[in-house]
């Protein structure tokens, strides 16, 4: 998919696709240089064949007695490139990615900051019950403050679905074969979301415990949340998600007696890759924990904010 995410498959590249999201329904495609080079993301490499060319210039890449262009046809091109070189454009293609989503998420920051708005990132592996608990919240908060979500699935609208069904507004992302969303995917989202001053809006990530971490979507905090029913273990084996988060929610915890989980070893694990990490246990069927978790949201509603920026016009 990505070459910064490391879960990049072969280095296909289809020029045209995948820097477009869809939201709702309507592909946007980017002029930022989101460039991933090993698919997923529309790649950074182009030029035709159709005409001679001096390699004496300097080009993206190096040519190596070893290395092949086979083009399979329109927008694809396939690349095989000496293992040195091929590591040198790894690492200017991610440096380039991350610097431009930089910018643009310390674009999105200063609009929330307009609306004196707060943003939340929760990320996750699939299942661990993002939706469910932001259903319960909005309809346990919505009457003191107005609440909004950007949903970010690789396909389908059904968790947009669920909470629009609450009242609230919801904008889906769709990625196609994306794992993640970054700063220009939620910029594109914001002007159809049209938060109101003072909206807490969440941000629900594509389900994944990896690649959402490497990207600052603008956001004021980062949530983790991790089920009962994934295993203690993954503060660990998961580590730089845990490593960026603010507060981690233990989920479901209504299972604890039918599962093999210990929250205190999980506890323990989380700390270690990032001491200064929250941590609440909380259910949204029973409702426990639930009034720990608004408190925290409260807390990061008050705190100082950056200098107003007039939004997005």
């Amino acid at each position: 998919m990505c070459t910064v995410c490391g879960c990049g498959a072969a280095a296909k590249l289809p020029l045209e696709a995948a820097a477009s999201a869809a939201v709702d329904g309507h592909s946007h495609s980017p002029d930022h240089h989101h460039h991933h080079a090993d698919g997923g993301h529309a790649g950074a490499h182009r030029h035709d064949h159709d005409h001679d060319h001096d390699h004496d210039h300097d080009h993206d890449h190096d040519h190596h007695p070893h290395a092949h262009h086979a083009h399979d046809g329109p927008g694809t091109v396939d690349i095989m490139m000496a293992p040195a070189a091929a590591a040198r454009r790894r690492v200017r293609v991610e440096q380039d990615i991350l610097a431009e989503n930089d910018r643009l998420a310390a674009g999105n920051r200063a609009v929330f900051a307009g609306l004196g708005a707060t943003a939340l990132n929760l990320m996750s592996g699939p299942g661990s019950g993002k939706t469910t608990l932001l259903v319960r919240t909005i309809e346990d908060l919505r009457a003191r403050v107005p609440v909004c979500v950007i949903e970010g699935d690789q396909e389908t609208s059904f968790d947009a679905e669920r909470i629009r069904a609450t009242g609230a507004a919801a904008v889906q992302i769709n990625t196609g074969r994306g794992c993640h969303l970054d700063a220009q995917m939620v910029a594109n989202a914001l002007p159809t979301l049209a938060p109101p001053s003072g909206a807490v809006i969440f941000i629900e990530n594509v389900g994944n415990l990896v690649c959402p971490a490497g990207f600052d979507l603008g956001e004021s905090a980062r949530v983790v949340l991790l089920s009962v029913t994934e295993g203690d273990d993954k503060p660990l084996k998961y580590a730089n998600m845990f490593a960026e988060a603010d507060l981690m929610l233990l989920t479901k915890i209504d299972l604890l007696p039918f599962v093999p989980f210990d929250p205190e070893r999980c506890s323990a694990f989380a700390r270690r890759v990032n001491p200064r990490i929250e941590i609440l246990p909380l259910s949204a069927t029973s409702g426990e924990g639930l009034r720990q978790w608004y408190d925290w949201i409260e807390r990061r509603r008050t705190q100082p904010r950056p200098a107003a920026h007039p939004g997005w016009g």
